[in-house]
């Protein structure tokens, strides 16, 4: 079937690699990405290979670009990425790259050491000029509460009159300073309970915000100044400020020293401020240089490092000239793998040509599946539920089509499926453009993997919209309804009353069916919901069974390819009959109403829902739900006993036949008289590595796990009637509630509201129903695509309930 429908054939392979080359080897075979490579050395630790050092010199190199990458983002320079692909860079370059990379480190810490050491004497200068400002002000304050004639008065009096005339002046002392804003209320009662009410403090805030140095964050301080009287209160006062992380300042007494030391530190700061600024823009000039290559210095170091750990992958030989490697590799790019091997030597100057061997071995390649920019989106999500088996059928190109579809009959609008594709068209068209931008924002990168994705989704909506006609939940009446009101009504009769049932029975009323798509007049049809509920739900089972069918077959070409005839005669033919037998006998009921009964008879139809139902109870003697076909009895009982014998078919009739051979070890394809069918059979179970117990409990989880999946399954697939009702109904809200509004007046004010109701509207449209509808749908449309999987997924399930019964 090709190898887009089949994961890759791969092969082990061996690889001679010189010493010299195998560097450059190793890194054309990493451009080309058509190899994985082996461990050789399992039981060696990491710390002890051959290239070790390479490694923790390349990390020690990529630690470095994260610090100036951190410096470059700090200073808000945009890095710049023009999708440069350099090559990996030759060992002998390793030293220049590390000399370059220590050079700019050292250079940016000591810039940013002495930035930092600036801004610290910035700070403080800037910290004592407000000391200074604010001090006289204070100094007043002190100045005319000590010369306040009642104090004196009042101090005078408590003094001993003998003591009065020979007590000294009293002088102050003081400590001046400043202090983290929020710490002030703390620090006022620390330093009232400490000292006991002897010390005296005044405050002001600092307007403008200060730069802390060591984190570049913008602080808001206080400028404070303590009064009190002693050595003991100063000392203190001084741990008091040190415990709160005040900054302490000196201070002159006089108000001329304060004058003369305040003009110094102004002049100090300008002077500062010029040298703070050239530091700064030399700062600037380093990162702006490396901004431009650090992207490509990222990509160059982690080549490198990538290419010591494959080659510490790799053994080495007792002479120690030459590397042995095993890599698997697709048989189809042996070509371009020994093209790459030549490239390389060459690369390197090695004269010595690397060898590159075919090995035989029993061990399972991995599973590989080529995959491009179109294909990459639905190959991940198909592996997002798990990995086939080598060689196993490739459910990804089935999915461009399926889930796309799956997902517009959920969302199928063709307004909307307008305005998606429009989207996806939009990223299509300047994906090279978008991709050199690099765009680090990981919704706008989930999205733009996406693109092609959501274009398909895009356009079936449109095509599901058209079969629905719905267009921002309006009717388009292209053709002109097939449905007419004279036959049955005049025009008084039109005029006197809202509601009228039309009877397609009545000769003229029903013309026949819409040209495509859902008649036009059922938009305004007070039953609107429930037909749109009949036909939705019986197109989700018919869906839904087809789907289903189509996900076993696929297991039939994996039973073909891998030669298993006994997993097609007691697997897959019982699966696909037991599927057949209740829900395609269902999707045939489905279509075999449609057709039998017409206006004339509808009244009468039976319900499918019961017949089902009575189908499995065996009941037929139901008087509310007439038969729908002659010799109906015969045959549903007959598909349900059918139905019924495939359970042991699966559950017991394959294991019973492998029984024999489960229990002997497996050996050598020998035997000895036996009938060419015999001889066959016991050539392919003398294959099998299991035990009778564990075959017994695979089919057992299996069967389980397939009869009741058909049911859940299809129950299941009943969502998308239900979202495909759910995104109408919102959208002919959204229509109700707010466009309506704009178009309820014709007058110019209301064409000025129409206007700012239309941007509410759009708004609206694209969060609610674009984004959150779409959402919900994708989510819905990954649960359906899991089936198409189903043929490899049903055996991950069952070794993993194996594992955890044993």
């Amino acid at each position: 079937m090709g190898e887009l429908f089949r994961s890759e054939e791969m092969t082990l392979a061996q690889l001679y690699l010189q010493s010299e080359s195998a560097y450059c080897c190793v890194s054309e075979l990493g451009e080309i990405g058509m190899v994985q490579f082996r461990d050789l050395n399992p039981d060696v630790n990491v710390f002890q290979r051959k290239f070790v050092n390479e490694v923790r010199r390349c990390e020690e190199m990529d630690r470095k670009l994260r610090f100036v990458e951190k410096e470059i983002k700090k200073a808000n320079i945009p890095m710049v990425d023009t999708g440069e692909n350099p090559e990996v860079p030759l060992p002998r370059d390793m030293i220049d790259l590390e000399a370059t990379f220590e050079k700019l480190e050292n250079e940016l810490k000591e810039i940013n050491t002495n930035q930092e050491a600036l801004k610290k004497n910035f700070l403080e200068l800037t910290e004592l000029k407000h000391i200074l400002r604010r001090t006289q002000q204070f100094f007043d304050e002190v100045n005319s509460t000590m010369e306040d004639p009642n104090l004196l008065e009042e101090s005078s009096t408590l003094m001993d009159p003998a003591e009065a005339g020979t007590r000294p002046p009293l002088r102050l002392g003081f400590v001046a300073g400043v202090i983290s804003r929020e710490r002030i209320p703390t620090f006022e009662r620390m330093l009232w309970r400490v000292c006991r009410g002897n010390v005296f403090l005044r405050q002001a805030d600092i307007e403008d915000s200060l730069e802390d140095p060591a984190t570049g964050d913008q602080v808001y301080k206080s400028v404070f100044i303590i009064f009190f009287q002693g050595d003991q209160l100063k000392t203190r006062v001084k741990k008091i400020c040190e415990g709160f992380r005040a900054s302490l300042y000196p201070c002159p007494e006089t108000p001329q020293e304060r004058k003369e030391m305040a003009a110094g530190v102004a002049t100090r700061i300008d002077d500062l401020q010029m040298v703070l600024n050239q530091t700064e823009d030399h700062r600037q000039r380093v990162l702006q240089a490396a901004a431009k290559t650090v992207r490509v210095w990222f990509i160059k170091v982690r080549k490198m490092k990538a290419v010591y750990h494959t080659l510490n992958l790799c053994n080495i030989d007792v002479t120690q000239k030459c590397l042995i490697a095993e890599v698997w590799c697709p048989v189809s790019d042996m070509d371009s793998i020994q093209f790459a091997l030549r490239r390389g030597t060459e690369k390197s100057g090695s004269t010595v040509p690397s060898i590159l061997n075919r090995m035989q071995t029993k061990q399972t390649p991995p599973t590989f599946n080529k995959t491009n920019k179109f294909t990459s989106g639905f190959q991940n999500i198909v592996d997002a539920y798990g990995i086939g088996n080598y060689r196993e059928m490739n459910p990804a190109p089935y999915t461009i089509i399926t889930f796309p579809f799956l997902f517009a009959v959920m969302f199928g609008d063709l307004g909307h499926g307008v305005l998606m594709t429009c989207a996806a068209l939009y990223l299509v068209l300047r994906e090279s453009r978008l991709v050199a931008q690099k765009n680090d924002n990981e919704m706008f990168s989930m999205v733009f993997a996406g693109r092609y994705i959501i274009l398909l989704m895009g356009i079936f909506s449109i095509y599901t919209g058209i079969i629905y006609n719905d267009c921002f939940s309006k009717s388009l009446n292209l053709f002109g309804s097939g449905w007419s009101v004279r036959p049955m009504f005049d025009p008084r009769t039109l005029d006197e009353n809202k509601v009228l049932q039309l009877d397609p029975a009545v000769r003229g009323v029903f013309n026949g069916p819409y040209p495509i798509g859902i008649d036009p007049i059922w938009n305004i049809a007070t039953n609107k919901l429930t037909f749109l509920n009949s036909f939705k739900m019986k197109m989700s089972v018919i869906l839904g069974v087809i789907h289903m069918l189509f996900g076993v077959s696929l297991s039939l070409f994996n039973h073909l390819y891998f030669k298993k005839p006994l997993n097609i005669y007691l697997g897959f033919i019982p699966e696909i009959v037991f599927m057949a037998s209740l829900f395609g006998y269902l999707v045939i009921l489905v279509f075999y109403k449609w057709l039998a009964y017409d206006a004339h008879t509808s009244r009468n139809a039976p319900s499918l829902l019961i017949a089902f139902i009575n189908m499995f109870l065996f009941n037929y003697s139901d008087p509310t739900n007439q038969p729908l076909y002659r010799g109906q009895m015969v045959i549903q009982t007959l598909l349900v006993l059918i139905a019924l014998a495939c359970v042991p078919c699966m559950l017991i009739v394959k294991t019973l036949v492998m029984r024999p051979h489960l229990d002997q070890s497996p050996g050598p394809c020998t035997v000895v008289s036996l009938s060419p069918r015999g001889s066959y059979w016991m050539c392919v179970l003398s294959l099998l590595q299991f035990n009778f117990g564990d075959v017994a409990v695979h089919q057992a989880i299996h069967t389980i796990e397939y009869c009741l999946g058909c049911i859940s399954n299809t129950a299941s697939y009943l969502r998308l009637w239900a979202l495909s009702l759910a995104h109408a109904q919102l959208s002919e809200v959204l229509w109700t509630m707010v466009m309506h509004l704009g178009l309820s007046s014709r007058s110019f004010g209301g064409f000025v509201a129409l206007s700012i109701i239309f941007g509410a509207f759009a708004v609206l449209t694209v969060c609610i129903l674009l984004i959150m509808e779409g959402l919900s749908a994708f989510l819905h449309a990954l649960r359906h695509i899991l089936l198409v999987t189903f043929t490899w997924l049903a055996d991950v399930i069952v070794s993993v309930a194996k594992c955890l019964c044993f």
